[in-house]
């Protein structure tokens, strides 16, 4: 599975919806979402006939981010020029990640066109076992494709 990722740091998983089916369907009809899911390309949101409410980050096409909101169910976000791509998650979990309007975010295996690296060989963050790319058990995991 994909990651999102700032500075470094793995954030959450990240499904990815670049098609236009993918795009329309989104969280429709989920009860909730582990993680994220990116919507690319993408100005604007809705919540109609979703069954929670949830977090967005409007980014640019280097995915800065360049406006968040908090979307009640059943509601219609504001065109936002400036937005190539939309993260949506969970409410409050935005704010969980401490993600802020300037953030430069990052997807971590996956391709430019949102395909999986090696989908049979995700291994996800690991939590206390790997060292990193330097071996020095500094950063964390290693979540290079």
């Amino acid at each position: 599975m994909p990651w999102l990722v700032r500075e470094g740091k793995v954030l959450a998983t990240i499904e990815v919806a670049a098609s236009l089916r993918d795009r329309t369907r989104g969280l429709l009809g989920r009860e909730g979402i582990e993680g994220a899911i990116l919507l690319r390309p993408a100005k604007s949101v809705h919540t109609f006939r979703m069954r929670f409410p949830i977090d967005v980050a409007f980014c640019d096409r280097e995915l800065v981010v360049v406006k968040t909101t908090t979307l009640r169910r059943n509601r219609m976000s504001v065109p936002v020029l400036k937005a190539h791509a939309v993260i949506e998650c969970e409410a409050g979990q935005l704010d969980r990640w401490r993600v802020r309007v300037g953030d430069r975010l990052e997807l971590r295996g996956v391709d430019e066109d949102g395909l999986e690296h090696d989908p049979g060989h995700s291994h996800g963050p690991s939590h206390g076992t790997d060292h990193g790319p330097s071996g020095d058990g500094g950063s964390g995991p290693d979540p290079r494709p």
